[in-house]
């Protein structure tokens, strides 16, 4: 459950703590002093904006890794925070669906210019909503046009009152078609977590599996990803773990931890900055999909004018997200953000730097903290990637 806000922007994605920064090479080595600094401030500039909890973690070409935590894990209690820690994957788990599709079409089992209708026969019509005339190319880069009807929570009553409700995918694609498309299959574009839950109900009408089954089976097990779980319908996350807290105005800052995810079936992944890194340089290193695939995932096309605020120069492919660096080039990754739990991560095309960081806070009362939050984990992200020297290359 996300606010309005948030969710309008398209992320399906919040008292001052005292501030703890650690910095450290997780791997035996010298380590690179600037890059090291500049990680440790970036990650203490967020905490600065008032986000309770924060964690970062960058790889070099080499393996080694630099860590920074700032802020508390708990602002009841102060513990600080683990650079270990778990944290809902959220929308970054499209990824994983778009990695197996695309699995699905290398062995022939699929086409990307298949149907709706051809895997889910009438589950797609009404109110102008027709599944015949909406590919699954459409909808793994949001181009379908169906409606985002993920139900989102935008107050702490709210929170309260449906942390606990399991939807399951029917009711979900229901309300999605309760709504006229915002426009023709592939005239535009807008974020639709819709669209998703349709590929994981095909990814199950395919394989005759559960979506989460096939991604432990295809990447998570092949990449030894222990600490990626799908928790279901589990309010609750792995020890350890920070507190999550959603910002609601003055005075509204809300303990969001334990919640039921609402599209439980695709969004309850959690994960650790760690196995986050592992599986994004995979990915564009070639180890999960074939090379043609691969370049069909990173075929983009330009998002609506509200996420360009958030990614700014960004472009959207096949569960995938384009963005610019500073430094030239571009950077690949799908940042995930829900109940608090706000991530960004970032990639080189070649796999061979990547970062993530993960907030235990999400600032979504207002415009300018929504921009302000994203603004600050996306330069801590492009700093460390276009990181100079003899530690990150």
């Amino acid at each position: 459950m996300i606010s309005t806000l948030r969710r309008r922007l398209a992320l399906a994605l919040a008292v001052a703590a005292l501030l703890t920064a650690e910095v450290a090479p997780a791997v035996a080595g010298p380590a690179g002093p600037s890059a090291a600094e500049r990680l440790r401030r970036d990650a203490a500039a967020l905490h600065a904006l008032g986000i309770s909890g924060v964690q970062a973690r960058v790889v070099g070409p080499d393996g080694r890794q630099w860590i920074a935590t700032s802020g508390s894990a708990d602002l009841d209690t102060g513990r600080p925070v683990s650079s270990l820690g778990y944290f809902r994957m959220a929308s970054t788990s499209k990824t994983l669906i778009a990695t197996v599709v695309l699995q699905l079409e290398a062995e022939g089992r699929l086409s990307l210019g298949d149907t709706v209708e051809d895997w889910l026969p009438g589950v797609v019509r009404g109110n102008g909503n027709d599944g015949r005339r909406i590919t699954l190319r459409q909808l793994l880069r949001h181009t379908s046009g169906l409606y985002d009807a993920l139900p989102g929570y935008t107050s702490p009553q709210e929170y309260y009152e449906q942390r606990y409700r399991v939807w399951d995918a029917g009711q979900l694609v229901d309300l999605a078609l309760a709504h006229p498309p915002d426009f023709p299959p592939g005239s535009d574009w807008s974020y639709s977590n819709t669209g998703y839950v349709l590929l994981a109900m095909i990814i199950q009408q395919v394989t005759g599996h559960p979506a989460h089954r096939e991604i432990e089976n295809r990447i998570l097990g092949p990449l030894g990803l222990d600490e990626t779980r799908w928790m279901g319908a589990s309010p609750t996350l792995p020890r350890p773990h920070a507190r999550a807290y959603e910002f609601f105005g003055p005075g509204l800052r809300v303990d969001v931890t334990d919640r039921i995810p609402v599209d439980h079936d695709n969004l309850s992944w959690v994960t650790t900055t760690r196995d986050e890194n592992r599986l994004f340089r995979a990915l564009l290193q070639g180890r999960l999909l074939p090379a043609r695939q691969l370049a069909k995932m990173k075929q983009t096309v330009a998002v609506s004018a509200d996420v360009q605020l958030l990614w700014p120069g960004g472009r959207y492919g096949l569960g995938l997200v384009q963005r610019p660096l500073s430094c030239g080039g571009v950077y690949w990754g799908h940042e995930g953000g829900d109940g608090g739990y706000i991530t960004l991560n970032g990639v080189t095309g070649d796999g061979r730097r990547s970062a993530v960081v993960s907030m235990s806070e999400a600032r979504g009362d207002t415009m300018e903290h929504v921009l302000e939050q994203e603004s600050a984990a996306s330069t801590l992200i492009d700093h460390a990637l276009c990181a100079a020297g003899s530690s990150i290359r």
